[in-house]
């Protein structure tokens, strides 16, 4: 297998900036027409309830939620493992005419789904570029994802977002994947 580190990993402490990162890579890349999906926080009142999946092409899905039933539990939330399953299902991850996946994110909540293990190991063993979020802790399957030698791992922070948009974009322009217009997405803030 080509050892080329077209696995881009971005970690860091909940509410650093990772979704954000991942929707101005998104646009960024939008040339390259990537399939995948983000999750962004289900708020009721001001309150955070779950977590809500929206693929690139702007389907949703439950992920999460304080008021559904489910024996799958992180923290107060509780895990729809079918809807998180139908929703991946939905996404053309396999399709040879992608190039560019994107996953926000590798977490404890997706890995209780075997259906998402398994896409997530063929994802990442493919020759598809990968550029994903990875819970900043965690065993199991999150602990050897970060380990795996195609694997570059940016850990973000508030200071240094910026420059982690930046360094993921040369690290694929290195690797003659062309990005378009990197300059015009980071002003839009």
């Amino acid at each position: 297998m080509n050892l080329t580190k077209k696995n881009l990993l971005i970690t860091g402490l909940p509410g650093v900036g990772k979704t954000t990162l991942i929707k101005k890579l998104s646009e960024a890349l939008k040339s390259f027409y990537p399939v995948g999906f983000y999750t962004e926080e289900i708020r009721e009142r001001g309150e955070r309830k779950g977590f809500e999946l929206i693929s690139l092409e702007g389907k949703k899905a439950l992920l999460s939620h304080k008021d559904i039933r489910s024996p799958y539990k992180v923290g107060q939330y509780n895990v729809d493992i079918k809807s998180f399953e139908d929703f991946i299902d939905s996404i053309s991850f396999s399709n040879p005419s992608t190039h560019l996946i994107i996953i926000d994110e590798i977490g404890k909540m997706e890995c209780f789904s075997d259906r998402f293990k398994k896409l997530l190991k063929e994802i990442l063993d493919s020759e598809k570029w990968v550029i994903a979020t990875i819970a900043l802790k965690g065993i199991g399957l999150i602990a050897e994802v970060k380990e795996r030698k195609d694997v570059t791992l940016f850990e973000i922070t508030k200071k240094n977002r910026d420059i982690v948009f930046r360094e993921i974009l040369n690290s694929m322009e290195r690797s003659n994947v062309k990005c378009q217009s990197s300059h015009e997405v980071m002003n839009r803030r």
